[in-house]
């Protein structure tokens, strides 16, 4: 492997967390968008795992192509029924034979979405309330070979990345708003909430506004008076935690189901019979949802990659979608003296994986911090973090990082 030897770069740029404006989102677990990150990314480790079990390598493949067509649904307070069910397509492609045997990638793949909606969106029946169809296609002989040469692992692809550390103190609220509002003491205290948690904050100077959508279930809830008053509880639970969360530093303000209004029945309300707007309100796609950091901040760089389902041994727009995140951690918690990192990381089909077309840190010090006293350590977490691909690409196979 060769000696990687990357760009180390001063930002001119002032820490993010001290501009004037913010604009920070999270797609929450039972949003379209992201169920259809998190099945296409099971899906992605289940096959990764059975091509392994059975050809000894991680064969050609990549399901990062997913839609999640919104259903019908009669929804009314105290109750409400599937009318059609929603749809998940999941296509690209994958790797149907090796030496003559038949692969079941299509039993794969739907094994995989129904398993994860029955241990995440339990309410969510496979066959009755969400139908899968398999749409994966065998790849053309040229992009098949790239996982099946003996040789080091190539890219796959040209592709060009990016991570940053740390969160600011407004993009850690956001992502910690969605998972207390989908964690379990939550939904113990508020069973009639669902898990599609959209959070939006803008952040102006020290006025923070944070928007929450959030549906209630409409089984659980009898009427229209019953909903608001919930709804009145959720919001003093949600203001007390986001005040906590931001002390004295900012002052915030909570809205909570803008779009709801009295007096209008159910069509005033938030309702869903299974938690999730894709049950009859809106569909979901790849690559819509969070980045692999797991929010969207508007004003950091953002690669155009969608990190779900891509093959986690060939696909740079996985692998360093995500080793660009890990290694901005990794050199803000090691390296001392710096307030900001930014990675960049791009590949040119062909390349060994372990040798990227280009490396460019972008560090923001500290007062007292030069550029010259934090590069050699830098330089020494780039080049340790690609000696350890081969490791890197095997925990990604069994699915250990986060992509959404």
């Amino acid at each position: 492997m060769s000696l990687i030897e990357p760009m180390i770069l001063e930002s001119s740029r002032i820490p993010p967390a001290q501009e004037a404006v913010e604009i920070v989102e999270r797609k929450g677990l039972g949003h379209p968008d992201t169920i259809c990150d998190a099945v296409m990314e099971a899906v992605a480790v289940q096959l990764a795992q059975a091509y392994l079990k059975t050809c000894g390598r991680v064969l050609h493949f990549n399901a990062d192509k997913g839609m999640l067509v919104a259903g019908q649904v009669a929804c009314r307070f105290g109750g409400g029924s599937v009318l059609a069910p929603m749809r998940l397509v999941m296509g690209d492609r994958a790797t149907f034979e090796w030496k003559g045997k038949p692969l079941p990638v299509k039993e794969i793949a739907e094994r995989a979405a129904y398993k994860w909606f029955k241990r995440h969106l339990p309410r969510i029946k496979p066959l009755k309330d969400l139908e899968c169809q398999v749409e994966l296609k065998p790849a053309s002989e040229e992009l098949r070979s790239v996982s099946e040469r003996p040789r080091e692992a190539v890219a796959n692809d040209t592709s060009a990345t990016v991570g940053y550390a740390p969160f600011t103190p407004t993009e850690r609220l956001v992502f910690q708003v969605e998972q207390f509002l989908n964690g379990r003491a939550f939904k113990k205290e508020f069973p009639d909430t669902g898990e599609d948690v959209k959070v939006l904050a803008v952040r102006r100077e020290k006025d923070l506004d944070v928007t929450v959508a959030m549906p209630f279930l409409a089984p659980l809830i009898r009427s229209e008076s019953e909903y608001f008053k919930r709804k009145t509880a959720v919001g003093r639970v949600l203001t007390d935690f986001v005040t906590r969360k931001v002390g004295d530093r900012f002052s915030p303000r909570l809205f909570l189901n803008v779009l709801d209004q009295r007096g209008a029945g159910e069509a005033g309300a938030y309702l869903t019979v299974l938690g999730t707007s894709a049950e009859a309100g809106d569909s979901g796609e790849v690559g819509r949802g969070n980045r692999v950091c797991g929010i969207i901040s508007l004003r950091r760089p953002a690669s155009a990659e969608a990190a779900p389902g891509k093959n986690p041994v060939a696909h740079v727009g996985k692998i360093y979608n995500v080793l660009a995140q890990v290694l901005a951690e990794d050199i803000h918690r090691k390296v001392r003296g710096l307030q900001d990192v930014t990675v960049w990381i791009t590949s040119q089909i062909g390349r060994p994986i372990s040798s990227p077309q280009a490396v460019v840190v972008e560090v923001i010090p500290a007062s007292g911090t030069t550029l010259a006293a934090v590069r050699p350590q830098i330089q020494r977490e780039v080049q340790l973090a690609f000696s350890h691909m081969k490791s890197f690409c095997k925990a990604l196979t069994r699915g250990l990082y986060g992509v959404c």
